[in-house]
């Protein structure tokens, strides 16, 4: 359990994913929940990031981490 909730107004599932917009480059970047809350990106839960779409002309970055 992380304690951080998803970032979505009122939902109160448990974050899972930190999303984070580069403006500049029209870019979305996605990937694990980061070890710190920041106050620039969004952390989601699996519900929303499932559900998650960008802008039109984004691109989006996955990244995914493997445990060995």
């Amino acid at each position: 359990m992380t304690n951080r909730e998803c970032s979505r107004p009122s939902c109160r599932g448990e974050a899972t994913t930190t999303l984070t917009y580069d403006y500049a480059d029209s870019l979305i970047v996605v990937g694990p929940l980061s070890p710190v809350a920041e106050p620039h990106s969004y952390d989601l839960c699996a519900r929303h990031i499932d559900r998650f779409s960008a802008p039109q002309g984004w691109q989006v970055m996955r990244h995914v981490y493997i445990e060995n």
